[in-house]
């Protein structure tokens, strides 16, 4: 992988629906490629990391790479608690971004939450959708009978309790990056990062969103690589 330096795009913002959505634009491609975080982010803040700031200039190395912050999290508009955008919504802000971009086609990187965004654009756009990479992503969390692999609501509700009382603090580090859990700079970033990404009420209102999501009925719609 080409690991040249690669400027970085200031911020732009996308506009749908009442909406501004925050991207960012780096390398040339082809092809593009954007990349969906999971359930909360911040431009910015994203590239005081070491590790995420390498990530994405190699692969803006190789690709024209779409960043984004989704509608209610970082420098894009926030949104009423009591009214999250439906997946559907989310997906389609990906959609508005894109055109922004003048991104007629890309691959999606799906991430977590971004996953069953990605899913869900590549069977509702697949002209527009050249290929996916998800990593560390589902189709449901929550278990159900047909689905037992997934995970029972108590534990997801002391999950988010959890987070409610420590977000800001880096709480559930260990739960997204293990081998960094016991790195104070890790640590100290991770926290930094959860308060500029969203207020603690904003983070536990999307996860339990999280655990409503159910996208395998799509899945046999998905015909990309």
């Amino acid at each position: 992988v080409d690991d040249r330096p690669v400027a970085a795009d200031e911020p732009r913002f996308a506009r749908t629906g009442g909406c501004a959505l925050a991207y960012q634009v780096l390398g040339d491609g082809p092809p593009d490629l954007v990349f969906t975080p999971g359930f909360t982010g911040h431009l910015e803040v994203r590239w005081e990391d070491p590790s995420l700031s390498r990530l994405y200039r190699r692969l803006a190395g190789r690709c024209r790479l779409i960043l984004l912050d989704k509608r209610g999290t970082g420098m894009s508009d926030p949104v009423p608690l009591q009214h999250l955008p439906t997946l559907e919504e989310r997906m389609d802000d990906v959609r508005a971004v894109m055109d922004a971009a003048g991104s007629e086609r890309a691959a999606l990187i799906g991430v977590s939450e971004g996953g069953p965004m990605s899913l869900l654009f590549a069977a509702t756009y697949p002209q527009r959708t050249l290929a996916m990479v998800l990593i560390a992503t589902f189709a449901r969390v929550a278990w159900a009978p047909d689905y037992p692999l997934g995970t029972r609501r108590e534990l997801w509700d002391a999950l988010l309790a959890r987070m409610e009382e420590g977000w800001g603090k880096g709480v559930l580090l260990s739960s997204f990056a293990q081998s960094l859990a016991q790195d104070p700079a890790a640590r100290q970033w991770w926290g930094r990062f959860q308060r500029q990404a969203s207020s603690p009420g904003a983070a536990v209102a999307v996860m339990r969103m999280v655990y409503e999501i159910d996208t395998r009925s799509i899945l046999p719609a998905v015909r990309v690589p």
